[in-house]
C-alpha cells in the first residue's frame, strides 16, 4: 500500500474524532485530557498511515507482531516525525522475542512474568533509556487471557522493581466481555500498591479501555486509553 491508497482525509477525521471522544470522557471524569495518552494501535495497518498520524501529532502507537513492528520502525525512523514516536508492544511475548523487544520498543505493556522481565531487562542495550514496562494483570481470571493474577502481583512487583533497565510503570489490563467491574477494581489494585511502593517514583500509568468502552475506562482512572479500528478501520 502506498500513500495513494489511503484515504488520508477519513483517517485524519477518525483520529481527530477519538481524541474529541477522549476530552469528552475527560471533561465528564473532571479529568485534564492531557492526562490520558491515546495509544493508537496500528497492527497491520501500513507504515504509511502511521506517518500520516505523526505528521498530525499523533506520538504513541501500539504493535501486536513484532517482525511486522520492526519493519514499521526501520521504515519510519528517519521519517520527519519518526523520531518523534513512541513505540509499545501490546502483544503476548515469546521467550525468543525479548532480544528484539527490548532493542526496538519504547514500551512494553505485556509483562506478565519474571522471565520475561528479566531477559527485558539483561538484552535491553544500555546507549537506550530503561524501558517502560507496565503488568499485564488477568483481573477476570480468564483462561484465554494472558497475564498474571491479582494475587501474584506483589511478587512480580518486588522483582521487577529491582531491574535498572526497566522502569516500572503501573498496569495493563483488557477485562472481560461481561460488566465484571475490573476497571474500578484495576484501579483499586494501582493505588494499593502505590501506597506500598513509594518508592516508585514513575508509577503512573493505567493502560485500559479500548474503543468500544474508553469513556468507562477513563470514568474509572484509566491514563492510556488503545484505539485500533475507531481510528484506522477494521482490520482485514
Amino acid at each position: 500500500m502506498n500513500n495513494n491508497d489511503i484515504d488520508k482525509q477519513r483517517l485524519i477525521d477518525n483520529w481527530q474524532q477519538v481524541n474529541a471522544q477522549v476530552g469528552i470522557a475527560c471533561e465528564q471524569a473532571n479529568k485534564q485530557s492531557e492526562s490520558v495518552i491515546l495509544l493508537a494501535v496500528s497492527k497491520t495497518k501500513p507504515a504509511e498511515m502511521i506517518a500520516v498520524l505523526a505528521e498530525q501529532g499523533q506520538r504513541h502507537f501500539g504493535e501486536n507482531y513484532l517482525q511486522e513492528a520492526i519493519e514499521k520502525i526501520s521504515t519510519l525512523k528517519d521519517s520527519a516525525k519518526g523520531t518523534d514516536i513512541v513505540w509499545h508492544y501490546i502483544g503476548s511475548i515469546q521467550r525468543n522475542k525479548t532480544r528484539d523487544i527490548a532493542e526496538h520498543f519504547d514500551w512494553v505493556q505485556t509483562v506478565e512474568r519474571d522471565i520475561i522481565a528479566k531477559r527485558l531487562n539483561d538484552q535491553r542495550p544500555d546507549a537506550l533509556p530503561p524501558l517502560n514496562v507496565l503488568i499485564q494483570v488477568n483481573i477476570d481470571n480468564e483462561d484465554s487471557k494472558s497475564g498474571c493474577l491479582p494475587a501474584e502481583l506483589p511478587e512480580l512487583i518486588n522483582i521487577v522493581k529491582g531491574y535498572e533497565r526497566l522502569q516500572l510503570r503501573g498496569l495493563m489490563i483488557i477485562p472481560a466481555k461481561a460488566d465484571t467491574n475490573a476497571f474500578a477494581r484495576t484501579k483499586q489494585l494501582f493505588e494499593e500498591i502505590k501506597a506500598k511502593h513509594p518508592e516508585l517514583d514513575n508509577w503512573d500509568t493505567l493502560s485500559m479501555g479500548m474503543s468500544g468502552d474508553m469513556t468507562e475506562a477513563i470514568a474509572n482512572g484509566s491514563t492510556m486509553v488503545r484505539v485500533g479500528t475507531a481510528i484506522f478501520g477494521a482490520r482485514a
